[in-house]
This record gives C-alpha cells, structure tokens and sequence, in this order.
C-alpha cells in the first residue's frame, strides 16, 4: 500500500505504507504520520501515476519531450 500526500511546497509525494519518513525534492524530511493522506494506491506504478495527477491539477498541464526537440 502506497500513501500520497503533500509536502509544505506542494508538491504531491508518496511513500510505502510504515515508512516513517520520506524527502521530497525540496530537501524537506516529511514525517509520513504527520501528514494529511490525500489517496492511497496498491502499488507505486498508481501510485506514481496519481501523483502525476495531483500535479497537473495544482500546476496545469505538462509534457514530457527531450532536449532535442525544444
């Protein structure tokens, strides 16, 4: 089980159910416990994909593309 959640910047992160804590990639140390859980998934394939969701829905809509081709 996979919990999501959202760290102080906002952005949406997840971690494996009876992890104390996880980073995010802001460099803050989130106490897992200590959050609001937003959605919870069954494995981390949802649950990467719901992050992606909440993302897009704070943030707008983004794409993927290489550097080639910007």
């Amino acid at each position: 089980m996979y919990l999501i959640f959202r760290c102080d910047c906002g952005r949406a992160v997840y971690a494996k159910e009876g992890v104390k804590q996880k980073k995010c990639v802001c460099g803050k140390n989130l106490k897992v416990k200590e959050r609001r859980i937003l959605a919870k998934t069954e494995d981390s394939q949802e649950a990467s994909e719901k992050v992606q969701e909440l993302q897009e829905e704070k943030y707008g809509g983004a794409y993927f593309t290489t550097a080639n081709k910007l």
